[in-house]
């Protein structure tokens, strides 16, 4: 595997891609202008009755409005970014508040569990040889498929969670190639960029709030300073919508590319390409599900998608399994390893 012209393309392709949420903002901004003009002169120079009147009052539009262009800045930037603020306070804690919310159980530091022991050896081995404090470490006791993820803002309050399936049924070297992939993420800034991002997507979902609040307002007793308030929670309506729409495919497009350049990194972390490669194959007979309530909202830290197979492949978290298996093994013969999971035990340690 040629790992290094593996990064080389997808931190290129993310850096286009984090261009895009930005051009994304820039256009919510400038869409919020235009229909902040164009409600201004249509409330306050209404055109008499007939299409002339109406035209010449179309005509007499100014492009550009200096003032109203910066409130709409001032507006809409502090919108996103109060909305990005109340986010990442909410995810101050780091990774150890995904863990819970996803039903992790903390693992002990000295587990009597054979496997447990297992994982904790190559978590520590791992950490060692990156040279980043050892992170917490989360099983998700309820769930049989092989899956795992990489939460916090860094390696300090990192935490890595593997299913009890990956446990039972992954192989040492497979089990190394899983966890290099989760530290690849960390080492990478994934964790943090996928948090900045998080926090900008939920202020743009902050726009459609506002908009939904002025579309019900009634402007007090001033009839007329009531319809252009609701003509503006109307477009901030439509603009948010559109824009989470836009944003969530940037971030999906994004976490492909950053899956891609943690398994090229998991290769040269471990230089082990079939232990990575034979967890994926695993992965296609086994299957990858999380079954927690909360595993929309982490979807996108998944070794392996977590959830149904979306509807639109734009909307993708992961590139498609054989896609990654392939950028590992392209002497792969297409076929996944045949595993009968049923004669495993995955119940709680003992």
């Amino acid at each position: 595997m040629d790992f290094f012209g593996q990064q080389a393309r997808a931190r290129t392709k993310t850096t286009a891609l984090v261009l895009y949420f930005v051009l994304a903002v820039v256009f919510i901004i400038a869409a919020v202008y235009v229909a902040s003009l164009l409600i201004l002169h249509f409330t306050q120079t209404p055109a008499e009755f007939g299409a002339p009147s109406a035209f010449a009052t179309w005509r007499s539009i100014a492009p550009w409005d200096a003032k109203l262009f910066g409130w709409v800045v001032i507006g809409t930037l502090g919108v996103v970014m109060a909305g990005a603020a109340y986010k990442f306070l909410r995810l101050s804690r780091g990774g150890s508040e995904v863990a819970e919310e996803l039903g992790g159980r903390l693992l002990a530091t000295d587990p009597t569990d054979a496997d447990e022991r297992r994982l904790r050896n190559v978590v520590e081995e791992m950490a060692l040889a990156a040279g980043v404090p050892v992170p917490k470490v989360y099983v998700l006791d309820n769930d049989a498929g092989i899956n795992a993820f990489a939460a916090g803002h860094s390696a300090k309050d990192a935490a890595i969670g593997i299913t009890r399936g990956g446990l039972a049924l992954l192989t040492r070297d497979e089990l190394q190639g899983v966890i290099g992939h989760e530290f690849s993420h960390l080492l990478n800034g994934d964790m943090r960029l996928n948090i900045r991002i998080m926090g900008v997507l939920f202020g743009i979902v902050c726009l459609t709030v506002i908009g939904r609040v002025l579309l019900y307002a009634r402007g007090g007793s001033n009839r007329g300073r009531g319809a252009p308030v609701m003509l503006l929670g109307v477009a901030l309506l439509v603009i948010g919508a559109l824009g989470v729409l836009f944003g969530r495919l940037i971030q999906a497009a994004l976490s492909r590319q950053r899956e891609m350049l943690a398994d090229a990194s998991a290769v040269q972390f471990t230089r082990n390409p079939a232990g990575l490669a034979g967890a994926l194959r695993k992965i296609g007979s086994v299957g990858s599900r999380i079954d927690s309530p909360h595993a929309g909202e982490a979807s996108h830290m998944f070794f392996e998608n977590g959830l149904n197979k979306p509807a639109f492949a734009w909307l993708a978290t992961h590139p498609p399994l054989a896609e990654r298996i392939r950028a590992i093994d392209p002497s792969w013969d297409g076929r996944f390893d045949a595993f009968d999971n049923t004669a495993q035990t995955l119940g709680q340690p003992s």
